[in-house]
């Protein structure tokens, strides 16, 4: 419906929406022409049984509309004076043209994330509607900032079977993902954090905004080496990331040595422990010092890392500090997904679902491995994860024929804490991100990319 009322002098078109009720489409109306300026401060609106008239509404609707308006401050209403609109500066400038959206890559190879299209859907709903079917009201009010009983029982004796992980459930903490558990970590610490160099910028970030000094960690071919001078040392002694190799034993014993002399935290990243495809995996180094270390772990590279869901096993000096960090950052995790995780652990279709992935994982890489044979190229790194490191005398060269083929794969160079003092250089593959559909077409662009004077980009 339109109508037209003088206002000042001046025709005001005002515009009623028939999908409203006739007084939210008023005040809707009304407020639209006060950020307009079409309705200036100052200018006095006509008495409400006069709009109600013009308008064909009852009076009542108008007087509401109009008192709704002045609550929310688009209104003064005087005695004496009638009804004006508020001197307040409501007119915004226009915002500017959102940018174009730019498409995605044609070829997906970035490491960091599974291939997410194989997530466990049906599982997943079946096991959400067991846990709300089963589940107290009270689930849906606030609840243990450690996070459902549930979900820790599960992860205690899952991490136990499975990584070699010591753990009760008093000394987990159910976080929104690793990125998460890192930052509650790095906010309880006083001093230093040594992180693996190379390794993933992005978590260095996380650590020195918490207001955390980073030092780099050397990796060479045995994995991580011992800190010196630091309140904690991030690794990732399954898979390093990025040069996939594990921690050697006797690094592994070195590092436990130095959290228990020096009191230092080693914290443990667990991201893809499950995947090895030559052996059993490795357990995880947690196991054999649990006062010392934290270990990490999450649902990204099983799952996906929409699912937001992590934890950390703790040793017990660290459980309240890091417990009442997570209860200032969040209060708690959402409840719905640790109910639906535990009941997925508990009735084993999540080791299921693993042994799937793990399986499909160990087929791409293989098959990555031969396509990489072919031209010359050795994959680094054991067999293992769900990324490969290709090193490359030219790594630019190689990024900028992978963007001329519609193809998205990170370079080695922004991993290191300074990259102009890396000493080698390549890209890493993440062999599990793309659908299973789409893979070999993958592979056939990182071909080009790596090849000089290959055909040029269709």
């Amino acid at each position: 419906m339109a109508n037209r009322w003088p206002v000042a002098g001046v025709d005001l078109h005002l515009d009623l929406d028939p999908a409203a009720s006739r007084r939210g489409g008023l005040e809707r109306a009304l407020r639209e022409a006060i950020r307009a300026g079409r309705l200036t401060p100052g200018a006095r609106l006509p008495a409400t049984r006069r709009l109600a008239v013009e308008l064909g509404l009852a009076r009542n609707t108008v007087a509401a509309a109009y008192d709704q308006l002045v609550a929310e401050g688009y209104l003064t209403a005087r005695r004496g004076a009638g009804t004006q609109v508020a001197p307040l500066p409501l007119t915004e400038p226009p915002e500017p043209p959102a940018p174009p959206l730019r498409p995605g890559p044609r070829h997906d190879l970035t490491p960091g994330s599974p291939d997410v299209s194989a997530f466990p859907t049906t599982a997943w709903l079946r096991a959400t509607r067991r846990a709300l079917t089963a589940a107290p009201a009270s689930v849906h009010g606030y609840g243990d900032p450690r996070g459902r009983l549930e979900l820790r029982t599960a992860l205690a004796q899952y991490l136990g079977r499975t990584r070699g992980v010591r753990a009760s459930p008093e000394r987990i903490v159910v976080t929104s993902g690793y990125v998460q558990a890192l930052a509650l970590l790095a906010s309880v610490l006083d001093g230093p954090v040594a992180m693996e160099d190379p390794g993933l910028p992005f978590h260095r970030d996380v650590v020195t905004r918490a207001g955390r000094p980073v030092v780099p960690l050397p990796v060479d071919e045995r994995g991580a080496t011992t800190p010196a001078d630091v309140a904690a040392a991030v690794v990732t002694p399954a898979h390093q990331y990025p040069t996939g190799v594990p921690l050697h034993p006797t690094r592994r014993h070195a590092l436990t040595t130095w959290a228990r002399e020096t009191g230092g935290l080693l914290v443990e990243d667990d991201y893809d422990g499950e995947f090895r495809y030559d052996r059993q995996p490795l357990g995880a180094v947690q196991g054999t010092a649990p006062d010392h270390v934290a270990y990490a772990g999450s649902a990204s590279k099983t799952l996906g890392p929409g699912v937001r869901l992590g934890w950390l096993v703790l040793p017990p000096r660290w459980v309240d500090p890091v417990v009442d960090a997570k209860l200032h950052a969040d209060h708690h995790t959402e409840v719905i997904g640790q109910l639906t995780l535990a009941d997925l652990i508990g009735t084993h279709a999540y080791d299921r679902h693993v042994r799937g992935c793990r399986l499909r994982y160990r087929r791409r890489r293989d098959l990555l491995v031969r396509r990489l044979a072919d031209l010359g190229v050795p994959a680094h790194g054991v067999s293992a994860g769900l990324h490969a490191l290709v090193e490359h005398p030219d790594e630019a060269a190689v990024l900028a024929r992978a963007a001329a083929h519609g193809l998205a794969v990170s370079g080695l160079r922004e991993h290191w804490h300074d990259p102009d003092t890396a000493t080698r250089q390549g890209v890493v593959v993440g062999y599990a991100t793309p659908a299973e559909h789409a893979y070999r077409a993958a592979l056939d662009a990182l071909t080009l990319a790596l090849t000089a004077g290959g055909p040029a980009p269709r």
